[in-house]
C-alpha cells in the first residue's frame, strides 16, 4: 500500500511515499481504508519538530486526523464495525501510525461512526479543529459539559478568528448550541467566511475597535471567549469578558509572553483555561466525540464554501505540499485525497 512517511524531522520535503507492506490490526485496533487526511497546524509542528534532522525511528506516518471505511478488526474489537464510515482522531499522537496512507492502524476508542449523509471531507475535518472547540466552549464556570440545542442559551461566545478552522468550528458548536456568536476576523473576505459560518455578528479588528463593538453587542461582558491570539489579545479580552467568565487559548502566539492584567480580570472572577486536545481529560474528550457526532448527526457543522471553509485538497503524493500550504497559513481546510 502506498504511504506517506518521515525518517528525519524537517522541511515538508522530509515526506516521502513509499510502499509498505498492508499490516494486520492488533489488540483493540482497527484498520481503516482512509479515504481522506486531515492536515491540522501540529501535524506541520510534528514535522518539523524541535531541531531539523533529528532520526525518526520507527518511521512516521503524518497526521492526525481522517476519514474512511473499516476493513479489518483486531482482538476485542467488535466485526459489526466492518464495513461501516468513520471518521479518525489522534491516529498519530505518540504512534506512528498517522491518516496519510491507504490503510492506517486506529485504536477503537480513536474513531467514531460517519453517518452516511456526512461527507469523507466532512469526517476528515472534524478531529483536531472541532475537538478543540468543544473544550473552548465548555470550560466556562457552571459549564455546560455538553453542547446541543439549548446548552449556551442565554450566553454570549466571543471566538477570536473566525476564518480559522478552530474558530470556524467553534461558530458553528456554538450556533448549534444556541448561544450569541461574535468573531472577530483581519479583512472583509473572512468577514464574509465568518458569517457563512454562522456568526451572529463580525469585527474586522484592523478596521474597527473591538472593545467598543463586543460592548455594544453585549454591555455586561461576554461569557466565553475561544482565543487564538493570547499574547496579543490579553488587553481586549480582559475588557470585554464578563462575570465568571473564560478565556480558552488553544494557539501558541509564536512564543510571545503572555502578560494578563490581574486587577480587571479579578473582579469577574474570570478564568484563562489553556487548551492542548491531545492531553485533554479522557472524560471531557468522551463527551467532545459524542458531541461533535450528534452536530454531524444533526446537520448542523458542514465544510467548504457555504460554510466558511474553504477545503483544498492535494492528492496523497502532493502530501508535502499540503503540510507546506497549512505552515503558510492558507485560509481553509486542507485535505489529502486517499482513496477515490
Amino acid at each position: 500500500m502506498r504511504a506517506i512517511v518521515y525518517t528525519r524531522t524537517g522541511d515538508p520535503d522530509v515526506l516521502t511515499l513509499v510502499d509498505r507492506p498492508l499490516a494486520e490490526p492488533g489488540a483493540g485496533e482497527a484498520r481503516v481504508r482512509v479515504h481522506r487526511s486531515g492536515v491540522n497546524p501540529t501535524d506541520w509542528k510534528a514535522r518539523s519538530g524541535a531541531r531539523a534532522g533529528t532520526p525518526v525511528d520507527p518511521p512516521q506516518v503524518p497526521n492526525q486526523d481522517g476519514a474512511g471505511v473499516v476493513d479489518a478488526v483486531g482482538p476485542g474489537v467488535e466485526e459489526a464495525l466492518l464495513g461501516l464510515r468513520v471518521w479518525v482522531w489522534e491516529s498519530a499522537y505518540q504512534r506512528p501510525e498517522g491518516t496519510a496512507q491507504e490503510y492506517a492502524l486506529v485504536p477503537r476508542n480513536n474513531l467514531s461512526l460517519l453517518p452516511d449523509v456526512a461527507s469523507f471531507d466532512l469526517g476528515a475535518s472534524l478531529g483536531v479543529p472541532f475537538l478543540t472547540a468543544h473544550r473552548g466552549l465548555t470550560v466556562t464556570e457552571g459549564g455546560p459539559l455538553r453542547l446541543g440545542p439549548g446548552t449556551l442559551e442565554g450566553r454570549t461566545v466571543l471566538v477570536s478568528g473566525g476564518a480559522g478552522a478552530v474558530g470556524n468550528a467553534a461558530i458553528q458548536l456554538a450556533r448549534w448550541s444556541d448561544a450569541l456568536v461574535i468573531t472577530t476576523v483581519s479583512s472583509p473576505e473572512k468577514a464574509n467566511l465568518a458569517a457563512r459560518a454562522g456568526a451572529d455578528h463580525v469585527i474586522d479588528y484592523k478596521q474597527q475597535d473591538v472593545v467598543t463593538e463586543v460592548r455594544k453587542i453585549a454591555p455586561d461582558g461576554v461569557d466565553t471567549i475561544v482565543e487564538v491570539a493570547a499574547a496579543a489579545n490579553a488587553e481586549i479580552d480582559a475588557q470585554v469578558i464578563g462575570m465568571h467568565g473564560s478565556v480558552a487559548v488553544y494557539a501558541d502566539d509564536g512564543g510571545a509572553p503572555l502578560t494578563l492584567p490581574v486587577r480587571p480580570l479579578m473582579v469577574p472572577n474570570a478564568r484563562w483555561q489553556f487548551v492542548y486536545v491531545y492531553t485533554g481529560p479522557r472524560e471531557w474528550k468522551r463527551r467532545a466525540v459524542d458531541d461533535v457526532s450528534a452536530a454531524v448527526l444533526d446537520g448542523a457543522v458542514r465544510v467548504g464554501d457555504e460554510a466558511g471553509l474553504p477545503l483544498h485538497h492535494f492528492p496523497l503524493e502532493r502530501t508535502a505540499d499540503a503540510h507546506a500550504a497549512v505552515e503558510a497559513g492558507v485560509v481553509g481546510k486542507v485535505l489529502v485525497d486517499v482513496t477515490d
